[in-house]
């Protein structure tokens, strides 16, 4: 498999940086975090303007169709900035507009930057597993009602509309019975709670009180969402994997560097061998993180359990990654490697949000034995 990136994605992702590291430091990315809405609006004009909310959209809808390979490229970016903007949400949102094939206006709109949005999936009982839910669609005249809760929506109070998951029918942890719902926030009755989360992203609690859409909401078939979802949910581990392997990147550059300069009996510390084996260590993990999102940017197209396998063994070998190159550079830098004034810091708690969204290392690594491949070679 050819893992080299094209000249087209390479530009994408120099562009990325070049706007990062002029215009978006930590400094900018402190006070951003700190405002009053936690983002930034100019920012997010940035982006906007240099093509990337309209990267993953298709041609159709006034996009570039781009792949998950080509949002590797950019999600490393903005992992390795720790860019707060609604950028993620808004994607992954996408997908779900894209899978469901009637959303063409909204994905026009997201193309433009015209609309943010946030995936409302998580209730608070259900830990990882996307399909216990407790959220009620019914039937309410030519269109629906949506009564129920939703947790850590990532970035939804900074949406223009909510991907919403609720249950038509079936039991509470039935894959069968799943309907997927588009709702704009304004909506009566959508109750949104924001706030900032230990990374300085941004998450809100989400409440449904007897709330109306049309029947042009529904995404793909009444009670038949379960597999958009999981499609769109390993989509999203995709990108996550993309953003944790830019702030592992991030975060090994700054711990090789401190160990090039912090000096003890008028020596590096980076000389002392034991150190160049913890460095050796992180490298390695890095490495392996890195081919494993790659992988699994490259298998995103490919058949349901081919893409089941890859993103849950990405998800899995990311996260041990992603623990262990952040408690070692939080070692190595000593006790500033956790003051807030230190970004290794910063990434550190990304990286640790990041294990904790679409699933984390224990829920995946129990998917990935739950595989009918594993389970024939094991």
């Amino acid at each position: 498999m050819d893992f080299n990136f094209k000249q087209e994605q390479l530009q994408f992702g120099d562009a990325l940086r070049r706007w990062v590291d002029k215009d978006y430091g930590f400094d900018v990315r402190h006070r951003i975090v700190h405002s009053a809405s936690g983002v930034s609006e100019a920012a997010w004009n940035t982006l906007v303007e240099l093509g990337m909310t309209a990267l993953p959209v298709p041609e159709a809808q006034g996009g570039f169709s781009g792949d998950a390979v080509d949002m590797l490229v950019v999600m490393q970016e903005l992992g390795r900035g720790l860019v707060v903007e609604p950028y993620f949400a808004t994607v992954w949102g996408a997908k779900f507009l894209q899978l469901a094939g009637n959303q063409h206006h909204r994905l026009e709109d997201v193309a433009k930057g015209e609309l943010k949005l946030a995936c409302a999936l998580g209730e608070k009982h259900a830990r990882h597993d996307l399909a216990d839910i407790k959220t009620i669609a019914s039937i309410n005249g030519e269109g629906y009602r949506i009564d129920g809760s939703k947790t850590v929506v990532i970035h939804g109070g900074q949406a223009g509309a909510l991907i919403v998951s609720a249950r038509s029918a079936g039991t509470q942890r039935d894959t069968n019975g799943i309907s997927l719902f588009v709702v704009p926030a304004d909506t009566p009755g959508v109750v949104i709670r924001d706030y900032r989360t230990i990374d300085g992203q941004r998450a809100a609690t989400v409440q449904f009180s007897h709330v109306a859409v049309p029947a042009s909401a529904l995404l793909g078939k009444l009670g038949g969402g379960w597999d958009m979802l999981e499609e769109a949910a390993d989509y999203g581990v995709s990108l996550l994997c993309a953003e944790a392997v830019g702030a592992m990147d991030a975060i090994f550059a700054a711990t090789l560097e401190y160990v090039k300069t912090r000096k003890q009996f008028g020596l590096a510390i980076g000389s002392f061998q034991a150190l160049q084996h913890r460095m050796a260590d992180m490298y390695m993990h890095l490495e392996q993180a890195r081919s494993m999102a790659m992988l699994a940017a490259a298998r995103m197209s490919c058949d349901t359990e081919e893409r089941r396998r890859v993103a849950s063994a990405a998800k899995v070998r990311i996260g041990q990654a992603a623990k262990f190159i952040g408690q070692q550079a939080v070692q190595l830098h000593g006790g500033m490697g956790v003051t807030d004034e230190l970004p290794a810091a910063h990434h550190f708690k990304r990286l640790t949000m990041i294990d904790l969204t679409l699933g984390d290392v224990d829920h995946h690594l129990e998917r990935f034995a739950a595989q009918r491949g594993f389970q024939q070679h094991s």
